[in-house]
C-alpha cells in the first residue's frame, strides 16, 4: 500500500515517490561493527531483498546497478567513492540553508551558559557525532564563531567520509580534528554534542539510547539539528534533491530522510532522560512549516537552562521543554 499525504502534498507520490514507509539506500549499503569499527561485508541480494520487501522498486534498481564481486558482495570502494560524492552535493543543502549560522545562533548562547554557570576556563570540546565530510566543524574552524577555547571534533564511523573530511580540513589549513569511530566512546569527554541530518536515522530504541549515551556522559550539553516533521517537508526534499543532486541514490535518499523525521513528541520523550533538560526550538505549533526545515532539539544540564535563556535573551521564546508534549495532548 502506498500512502498518501493530504491536498496538493500527494504531487510527491504523483513523481512516483512511494511515501511510507522508507528505508535510506546509503544506512543499508555499508555496515561497520560499532565496538571495533570494522567495515563488515554487505551483500547486494540483501539490501535488495529488504527494499522490495519494504515496497520501493526505485531503490532496489538504484541498488542493482551498483557494482559487486563473485561472492555478491558491494564493492566497498564504489561505495565509498559514491558516499563521497552524495555528501559533497549534500553540502549544497547545508550552505544554502546557512546551517552555521543557524547553529551558532544556539551554540553561541550555550557556550554563554557554560562558561557563565560553571566559572570553567576550558578549553571546551564540540563533537560533532556523525560529521560526515565535517561542513559543520570545518564552517565553525574557518569562522572561529565560537571562540579559541572551544576545541572542534568531527566523528563519524564511515572511515571514507570521515577520511575525507580531514584531508579538506588540512587542504584548507584549519584547526580541527575527524576521528573515525565512536563519538560517546572518544578519549577525552565532549563539552556540547552536536549533529546535522542524524536524528532521523535512530529509530524507536536507538533513538532513546542515542540521547542515553549523551545524558550519561560528563558533557554538558547536545544540540542536534533534524528535519522538522511537517506536511511540506517531503514536497520540499524532493524540489530541492531534484534541482541540487545529480545521483539517483541522493535524490532518493534525501526524500526517504524527510519521510522519516520524528515528530516534536517523540523527540521529548526519546530525550527525556534523568540528569538533562531535554528543550526544542521552534516547535511545530510556532514554526511556518513552509519556512522551518531544520529545527534543533538541545539538551543542558538543569543548572544551565537559567544562564542559557538569559543568552538567549528574546529567542528564549522560542524554546520549550515536556510541557509541549502536554499541550499536544490536548
Amino acid at each position: 500500500m502506498r500512502g498518501r499525504l493530504p491536498g496538493r502534498l500527494h504531487l510527491v507520490e504523483d513523481v512516483g515517490f512511494p511515501l511510507v514507509p522508507q528505508l535510506e539506500i546509503s544506512d543499508l549499503i555499508t555496515a561497520v561493527d560499532p565496538h571495533s569499527g570494522h567495515r563488515l561485508p554487505v551483500r547486494r541480494s540483501e539490501v535488495i531483498r529488504q527494499l522490495r520487501e519494504n515496497g520501493d522498486e526505485r531503490a532496489v534498481r538504484i541498488v542493482a546497478a551498483l557494482p559487486a564481486g563473485p561472492d555478491d558482495v558491494l564493492d566497498p570502494h564504489a561505495v565509498d567513492r559514491l558516499l563521497v560524492r552524495v555528501h559533497t552535493e549534500l553540502q549544497r543543502l547545508s550552505e544554502e540553508l546557512r546551517l552555521g549560522e543557524r547553529m551558532v545562533d544556539v551554540l553561541g548562547p550555550l557556550f554563554t551558559a557554560i562558561r557563565s554557570a560553571t566559572g570553567d576556563s576550558g578549553p571546551y570540546r564540540l563533537v560533532d557525532v556523525g560529521c560526515g565530510l565535517g561542513y559543520l566543524v570545518r564552517w565553525l574552524a574557518v569562522t572561529n564563531a565560537l571562540g579559541a577555547d572551544v576545541e572542534l571534533v568531527g566523528v563519524d564511523l564511515n572511515a571514507a567520509l570521515v577520511g575525507e573530511a580531514g584531508r579538506l580540513a588540512r587542504a584548507e589549513g584549519l584547526d580541527c580534528a575527524f576521528v573515525h569511530g565512536n563519538a560517546f566512546a572518544l578519549p577525552e569527554a565532549a563539552t556540547v554534542y552536536v549533529s546535522t541530518g542524524v536524528l532521523h536515522h535512530f529509530r524507536g530504541s536507538a533513538l532513546t539510547e542515542f540521547f542515553q549515551a549523551q545524558a550519561a556522559s560528563p558533557a554538558y550539553a547536545y544540540c542536534h539539528f533534524d528535519i522538522a516533521r511537517t506536511p511540506v517537508a517531503p514536497l520540499g526534499a524532493w524540489i530541492f534533491h531534484r534541482a541540487r543532486m545529480r545521483h539517483p541514490l541522493g535524490r532518493h535518499d534525501g526524500v526517504a530522510s524527510a519521510l522519516r523525521a520524528h515528530s516534536d513528541e517523540t523527540l521529548l520523550r526519546a530525550a527525556a532522560e534523568p540528569g538533562i533538560r531535554a528543550l526544542l526550538y521552534e516547535p511545530r505549533a510556532t514554526a511556518n512549516p513552509f519556512c522551518t526545515t531544520l529545527r534543533p532539539v538541545i539538551g543542558v544540564r538543569p543548572h544551565l537552562e537559567a544562564a542559557f535563556r538569559q543568552a538567549l535573551k528574546r529567542d528564549a521564546r522560542r524554546l520549550v521543554g515536556p510541557e509541549h508534549l502536554a499541550g499536544a495532548a490536548r
